[in-house]
């Protein structure tokens, strides 16, 4: 093989083993979404469709898979963003199903900060890149329906993303509890009278 194909080999293996890991860590946050970061590992090979082996190969321990999927939909939730603007009918509706995505994102970290308890400063790196990237979207999504005049003016992004985090809160323990409702009465009381 000349050093072109090894090169075009050598892209194409790293290609492959990012949609790989990219598969294995939609199915593990899919996994934890229904049953919590302590779901077991055949469960999350299951719905990746591949073998335990291969999920260990790419994350050698729970708290790896944990981080990686944890950063992975922050940044997930970062890029939807500006692409439900693009896409939906209204910035609020933008807004609205941006959301659903960072309620599903919450419900999934619930667990983390029991897995990283002894690592308090990995936890703080890991919040950090969440305010980078989240804050900055949650901000435009909101400028975006205030100045269409859709929502009242005065809200922040770290606001509205930490009053959503707060309803999320209670979503595992109490089955009486639905925290999407909650979110969902929120993200209304923002509309303007009239709208």
């Amino acid at each position: 093989m000349n050093d072109s194909g090894a090169a075009r080999t050598g892209r194409t293996k790293r290609a492959d083993a990012r949609r790989n890991e990219k598969i294995l860590l939609d199915a593990a946050a899919a996994v934890f979404v229904r049953s919590g970061v302590d779901a077991p590992v055949r469960d999350i090979a299951a719905e990746a469709g591949v073998g335990m082996g291969t999920i260990y190969r790419h994350f050698p321990t729970r708290a790896d898979l944990i981080i990686a999927v944890y950063r992975h939909q922050v940044d997930a939730c970062a890029e939807a963003g500006p692409a439900l603007l693009e896409s939906s009918d209204t910035p609020y509706a933008a807004l609205t199903r941006w959301i659903d995505l960072f309620v599903d994102f919450l419900v999934t970290k619930h667990g983390l900060a029991a897995v990283l308890q002894s690592d308090q400063a990995g936890f703080e790196t890991l919040h950090t890149y969440f305010l980078d990237r989240l804050e900055p979207v949650a901000a435009r999504l909101l400028e975006a329906a205030t100045g269409s005049g859709e929502i009242r003016p005065g809200i922040g992004a770290y606001e509205l993303m930490r009053g959503v985090g707060n309803l999320c809160i209670g979503a595992g323990g109490d089955a009486r509890y639905d925290a999407r409702r909650l979110v969902g009465l929120l993200v209304a009381g923002l509309r303007r009278t009239g709208n």
